[in-house]
């Protein structure tokens, strides 16, 4: 079964396919996706593309394509196990998520007033 599939990708699929998926997930970044979206798309590329690596690689490879604040704290933890490494990526970006929106909401009517030119001393100047 699995020489006909080999011969099947052989005949089918074009050469540059496989290296394209590998720049793919190469180049790999959270940006805005959800942490799980994150994590699919790069198992399903592994799946694509029929790697097979030590632990430690695909760790620093999920490492590498999280966001700069998520990253800066899951990296303070050892982690023996993938799986552990992505719960607690996961647990950071909402924490990281829930400060961004309580931080940011505001009283239009107390924040107009917090800020105002100071007229009084530009008049004694």
């Amino acid at each position: 079964m699995r020489g006909v599939k080999v011969l099947m990708r052989r005949q089918f699929v074009p050469n540059y396919y496989y290296r394209n998926l590998y720049l793919k997930l190469q180049s790999l970044y959270q940006g805005f996706k959800l942490m799980d979206k994150y994590y699919k798309e790069m198992e399903i590329m592994m799946i694509q593309v029929s790697i097979i690596e030590d632990r430690e690689v695909t760790m620093a490879k999920f490492l590498n394509g999280l966001n700069m604040k998520i990253l800066n704290m899951v990296e303070l933890q050892n982690y023996m196990e993938l799986e552990n490494m992505v719960h607690m990526a996961m647990n950071v970006g909402r924490k990281i998520k829930g400060r961004g929106r309580t931080r940011f909401r505001t009283n239009s009517a107390s924040s107009s007033l917090a800020w105002r030119p100071n007229h009084k001393r530009d008049e004694a100047t």
